[in-house]
């Protein structure tokens, strides 16, 4: 790989608070709007991301530390959910395939974008990097060198970029109240799992959001005080689980028991500046892709990462968290009953994917929904992994698996499909088309009553 092109792919579209800022120039640009506006459009969309990621990264570091102490104080042993460790060995062997393999991607989501009735453009670079890998590595296994291996994942990448926004977008519409963005992660899948789940155990039930408090209690109305009081206790039992000589660690002297009530807090704190992040990135980013949409790609819609769903619907996104850990908890301990590898319960999948995941099950069945459809969610995404873990060991990826949704699926069936097993790649796709014609058939059903309704009213 060239320097130039190195530059190019990996500190420059690699960054992707750089590729954000660098859109909504072109958008502002295409909508020739002057050059103070230009300028103030494109600074203010890199700061609302990068506010954005401070708060995922004080999130990330809070998680990491309970995933610690929660695996070390019960004892748990098992396959890690670690996409950062497979892309880590990937690179080493095929840096320059998966950096092509990303380009193509992303040219294949705006071709797909620009002639297809698929309108999405998905802006999330960290999870197109995770396709690409998972592309790269299972056709390298599989034989594939040079323009077929980057072209085949990337096609099959680009087509998912474009898939999954469109199959949760009517879902989204519900939870944002419009049409303006989209769904970029790739855990779409599980969110549609938990969705159809929801529809079937959420006839009648109110939304989280609807929680009436006795007044001594009201002020757990406040989002971040109720999350606090969940919060609290998520981390104290397991550190007195872990004991301070674990924890000792990590606490530089301070009281361990104190130390994961503080860690408790910074992940609050974490989530309000995540909050702020994506009310700035939104309130920039979409008048300024509507340049794009005008010119590049007509009625093109921004798919963006999983956060930006959060301040919709916040008590959803802790019930969602919580359920979905129970969830991959009793996966943990049922699948090896069946011959499966244990998988550990990932704790920062579990509050992004599942927290998103708790929105979806909110939006189409209310509080059951979030709760009882987190649980089976918590279930799915444990199963993945588990049924994915022999093709990745038959590859030489030992201890570690993939934990999205979307690209374990996107991994289970380009290997299937490279090893011969046309039955599985046709029954998983099936599958996908079931659930997503069952959410979505009903949503359109819900909304033809309410037109009817008004239109009676």
């Amino acid at each position: 790989m060239s320097a130039f092109f190195e530059f190019i792919v990996k500190d420059l579209l690699g960054q992707a608070s750089i590729l954000i800022a660098f859109i909504a120039m072109i958008g502002l640009i295409l909508q020739k709007k002057t050059y103070g506006k230009t300028f103030e459009g494109t600074f203010k969309t890199m700061l609302g991301f990068l506010v954005m990621m401070a708060g995922i990264n004080i999130i990330v570091e809070t998680l990491t530390f309970l995933n610690r102490i929660f695996t070390t104080g019960f004892g748990m042993t098992g396959y890690i959910t670690d996409v950062a460790a497979i892309a880590g060995v990937a690179n080493k062997q095929l840096g320059s395939e998966v950096a092509l393999t990303l380009i193509v991607i992303f040219a294949t989501n705006i071709l797909i974008a620009r002639f297809t009735p698929w309108k999405y453009i998905f802006l999330t670079g960290q999870a197109l990097l995770w396709m690409s890998t998972i592309g790269a590595v299972i056709g390298y296994k599989a034989g594939l060198t040079g323009l077929p291996l980057i072209l085949t994942g990337g096609i099959f990448g680009g087509i998912m970029a474009v898939a999954m926004p469109a199959i949760a977008q009517p879902v989204v519409r519900r939870i944002t109240g419009n049409d303006s963005i989209a769904l970029g992660h790739f855990c779409t899948i599980g969110y549609m799992v938990q969705a159809a789940v929801a529809k079937v155990v959420g006839k009648n039930s109110k939304s989280t959001e609807d929680i009436q408090l006795p007044k001594a209690f009201s002020f757990l109305n406040d989002t971040y005080l109720s999350m606090a009081v969940v919060m609290i206790p998520m981390y104290l039992i397991p550190a007195i689980a872990a004991g301070p000589e674990y924890i000792a660690k990590y606490s530089n002297g301070v009281n361990y028991l104190m130390y994961a009530f503080m860690q408790a807090m910074v992940f609050v704190a974490g989530v309000f500046v995540l909050y702020s992040g994506v009310r700035l990135l939104l309130q920039e980013l979409v008048p300024a892709f509507q340049g794009i949409a005008m010119r590049l790609v007509p009625n093109a819609k921004p798919a963006l990462d999983c956060p930006v769903l959060f301040p919709y619907a916040p008590n959803a996104v802790i019930l969602g968290f919580l359920s979905t850990t129970v969830g991959t908890v009793i996966g943990m301990l049922l699948f090896p009953v069946f011959g499966l590898a244990m998988i550990l319960p990932g704790l920062l999948t579990n509050f992004f994917a599942g927290g998103t995941a708790g929105i979806f099950g909110n939006a189409i069945g209310g509080r059951r929904g979030a709760i009882i459809g987190g649980v089976v969610h918590g279930l799915f995404i444990t199963f993945l992994p588990a049924i994915l873990i022999p093709l990745l060991e038959s590859y030489g990826f030992v201890g570690v698996t993939f934990s999205d949704s979307d690209v374990i699926s996107s991994g289970l069936l380009l290997g299937n499909a490279f090893n011969g097993n046309w039955g599985f790649v046709a029954t998983f796709i099936v599958f996908v088309i079931a659930i997503t014609y069952f959410v979505n058939k009903s949503l359109s059903r819900s909304e033809d009553n309410k037109d009817i309704t008004n239109e009676t009213a």
